[in-house]
């Protein structure tokens, strides 16, 4: 499933290297921080994996 808009794809993005270590799990916020306790590996890889172009700068709900 891919991002709808460039802050859930950066989101996707940061919480995806914090499941992979590379970043402090403590550094996260909001929804990064829910996306890497809820989702696996895979499906943060193809979120961030989503091109921007074209992409809203955020989406409301």
């Amino acid at each position: 499933m891919p991002a709808k808009s460039k802050a859930q794809q950066k989101a996707a993005g940061a919480a995806l290297a914090a499941k992979r270590g590379q970043m402090s799990k403590s550094r996260l916020k909001g929804a990064s921080k829910e996306m890497a306790d809820s989702m696996s590996e895979k499906q943060l890889e193809d979120f961030a994996a989503t091109k921007r172009k074209g992409k809203p700068e955020r989406v409301s709900r």
